[in-house]
């Protein structure tokens, strides 16, 4: 597939649900979201970028720290929700931005502060996103990342594969720990700190957040209903199909 079919696949699969999103729990909450807040509380002045900012929900919790952020994402429709749940919340230090993550649309050193939660395992080509993210970042500027991560063994890997495409065709991979810390050292960020925690999906809002196909349900229902031991044990598969997976939350820096 060509990146500019996988692009269409993503604005279209978002486009459409993108107030799904805004009211998304999974993507509302969480304690990556108060740690963001923590992270961006000594930067009263910063101007920032949000990556692939979705429902705008790490967007909302940056703003409140910082002086300026930039949504930015691929689809009109979900920058057209966070912009209007930006005015309606009454947050008027949030713009908009449309394009794509390997090709941003900003000059050299413009941002203090990159940030992407849940964004980047749609990305095309994620390497080459980091190395924009590194581009515009002014020397020494703060990067954010939160995503889904994927186990380090490949019996465990494939499961998460294998649902989350099944469930969404504009995914492209959720990354192991070892795999993000080899794309931003590529990149020339040096990574500060890196944690991991859980998170837990609920079977029936996930899927509805994608309007997955019916028989592609059944697809994920009948796969869960296959797999070993194992892997029912660690991703904590329920009778419903809801599980739990692992999140990464990672900082680095922009040395040079």
């Amino acid at each position: 597939m060509t990146s500019s079919s996988h692009h269409d696949n993503i604005n279209k699969q978002f486009g459409e649900q993108a107030s799904l999103y805004l009211s998304s729990k999974v993507h509302a909450q969480g304690p990556d979201l108060q740690k963001l807040g923590e992270c961006l509380s000594t930067l009263p002045n910063a101007r920032v970028l949000d990556m692939g900012c979705g429902g705008g929900h790490a967007s909302f919790a940056a703003a409140a720290q910082v002086a300026e952020v930039v949504a930015y994402d691929l689809s009109a429709q979900m920058l057209s929700v966070v912009a209007q749940a930006a005015k309606e919340k009454g947050i008027k230090n949030i713009s908009t931005e449309q394009g794509y993550a390997e090709h941003l649309p900003f000059t050299d050193g413009e941002f203090d502060v990159v940030i992407s939660r849940y964004s980047a395992h749609h990305w095309h080509d994620v390497g080459k996103a980091m190395r924009e993210v590194k581009r515009v970042l002014k020397p020494g500027g703060k990067v954010i990342f939160m995503d889904v991560s994927a186990a380090g063994h490949p019996v465990l890997d494939i499961y998460l594969q294998t649902v989350e495409a099944l469930r969404d065709t504009s995914h492209v991979r959720d990354y192991a720990p070892g795999e993000w810390l080899q794309m931003f050292t590529e990149a020339g960020l040096r990574i500060n700190a890196v944690s991991q925690d859980r998170l837990v999906l609920e079977f029936g809002s996930w899927i509805a957040r994608m309007r997955t196909p019916d028989a592609l349900v059944q697809g994920i229902r009948a796969y869960q209903q296959t797999v070993s031991d194992e892997v029912r044990r660690y991703f904590d598969v329920q009778p419903d199909g809801s599980f739990t997976t692992d999140t990464i939350f990672i900082e680095a820096t922009k040395t040079a």
